[in-house]
């Protein structure tokens, strides 16, 4: 489908195309709410939260959420780039194999082939580290889980140049549909060559019949120049045709090239900050600081530290910003998790004041608790939240490449609503970890969609057709949603932001 321009079409018609697309794209995120409520409510059971609280001692509260949080983030960036990495790989092939004419660079196919790899590849990647995560935190505990963290980070900068090496040995092999160019441009340029010679025979023999005293013979000569002006004119459409199929390839290839370049470099570097704050937040509890008034103080320098050397550096990259992001709500869910259990604290000497005193283990399993729910509610909030961002980064840049807006829009939900079904009918598969994994990926593809819906809100020509896309978005999100407006509230305004980022 082409590419709608806003200013084709009357105000009136504007707030009505744009309420709808919105709406389609609110209501796809607002899909996702009910599900990812009752998953985020299973983890926080009873039974799912014990290996958790048993840990609360070991690590100390700060490291806790420290080690949660960037724990769910990383899991989250992890996923939405497997996503988007696939996607690239899969459009990537199409262009290359089926490079017989623009029409088809630019066909639906390319899309929505593309669309479903990264969704399914994000959701399965969530399901994946999800079933990781649960498996870990309930054989190995929050010491296994800080140990699996660290290594994959460590482990990611040597696979970033590892597989940029791989990439450029798959985008060789991708160009070897080269030889169908030049198969093309050699046929054309062979009957260009034909043409002219014949055109050159017949006008030597026309020569010849006048020197030797011929007729004009007019008709007949009228004729033939008719049929070969044609054919040349023929030859020339076919040759701007093969150029402009050729230009459009390499320009969409050479944009997915850049796409896969920035984001293995999110991947490789974007986690650290965050990791290295978790590290020494949960080595001050293994060693028995977890509670003492120091860590705050430490936490607070490095996260100071980090993000000022980050935010100079002269060459400021997407993963800078995502990074310094996630070591900030890595650092907000670590405040949030100290602050529950000294809310617990706090209740128990108010009721020990007005005689109704607690035992100190009583009071030691309410700091626990309460501290491992808060720590597991934000994270997940938090890693939704990234997850939506990061698919709006997708969203918004691909309606700005003209890519179609009520493609990438009604495509994404499309793709989006069909993994959430699945996402149902495997649950008793999945456990709880994978389910909430893979429903995270859910969200980043419900993410694209809402990416892209507020993309078209800023394109739009007036006032009037920008209010109404977020109309559509904000309504069909709460409405689906049933009306979780804190929620929506949030998550709204957060995927408009990463979809007017550019990230290329």
């Amino acid at each position: 489908m082409a590419q709608m321009k806003p200013g084709a079409r009357s105000p009136l018609m504007e707030v009505a195309v744009g309420f709808a697309l919105g709406a389609v794209g609110g209501c796809i995120l607002g899909a996702t709410e009910d599900p990812v409520d009752r998953t985020l409510a299973a983890l926080t059971a009873a039974g799912p939260l014990r290996p958790v609280m048993e840990e609360v001692g070991t690590v100390g509260a700060l490291g806790l959420g420290t080690l949660i949080g960037a724990t769910a983030l990383t899991a989250a960036m992890t996923s939405v780039v497997a996503g988007v990495i696939l996607a690239a790989a899969v459009a990537s092939v199409f262009v290359a194999t089926r490079s017989c004419g623009a029409s088809h660079v630019d066909s639906v196919g390319l899309w929505a082939a593309a669309g479903f790899a990264g969704a399914f590849g994000t959701t399965l990647s969530g399901a994946t580290l999800g079933v990781a995560i649960e498996w870990i935190v309930k054989n190995c505990g929050m010491v296994g889980l800080l140990w699996a963290l660290s290594i994959f980070t460590l482990i990611k900068p040597p696979l970033h140049f590892v597989f940029k090496l791989l990439w450029k040995q798959g985008e060789a092999c991708c160009t070897l549909g080269s030889v169908v160019w030049d198969r093309e441009r050699n046929r054309i340029e062979t009957a260009e060559l034909q043409h002219r010679q014949r055109v050159a025979g017949q006008m030597e023999e026309r020569i010849r019949t006048l020197e030797n005293g011929g007729g004009a013979g007019g008709t007949e000569h009228v004729t033939t120049w008719a049929t070969e002006r044609r054919l040349r004119e023929e030859i020339e459409r076919k040759k701007m045709e093969s150029e402009e199929a050729e230009m459009e390839q390499r320009t969409i290839q050479d944009w997915i090239n850049t796409v896969v370049i920035k984001y293995v470099d999110f991947l490789a570097f974007s986690g650290i900050p965050m990791t290295v704050v978790a590290i020494v937040t949960s080595g001050f509890g293994v060693f028995g600081y977890g509670s003492h008034p120091s860590v705050f103080i430490v936490l607070l320098a490095l996260v100071a530290v980090i993000g000022y050397l980050l935010m100079k550096s002269s060459d400021f990259k997407f993963w800078m910003l995502i990074g310094c992001m996630g070591m900030l709500a890595t650092f907000l869910i670590a405040m949030l998790t100290l602050h529950a259990g000294q809310e617990v604290v706090t209740n128990a000497a108010k009721m020990r004041a007005a005689g109704k005193g607690q035992s100190r283990e009583n009071i030691s399993a309410r700091i626990n608790r309460q501290s491992s729910l808060e720590a597991l509610n934000a994270a997940f909030f938090v890693a939704k939240v990234c997850e939506l961002g990061l698919g709006a980064t997708v969203g918004g840049p691909l309606v700005r490449r003209a890519a179609g807006e009520v493609k990438v829009i009604a495509g994404a939900a499309l793709v989006a609503g069909g993994l959430l079904a699945g996402v149902e009918v495997l649950a008793p598969v999945l456990g709880e970890g994978g389910k909430a994994g893979a429903l995270l990926g859910v969200v980043g593809a419900a993410g694209v969609s809402v990416g892209a819906a507020a993309a078209v809100a800023s394109r739009s020509s007036s006032w009037l057709g920008t209010l109404g896309t977020i109309a559509g978005l904000v309504i069909g999100a709460l409405a689906m949603g049933k009306w979780h407006i804190v929620n929506i509230g949030l998550q709204v305004p957060v995927a408009y932001v990463f979809a007017m980022t550019n990230p290329f």
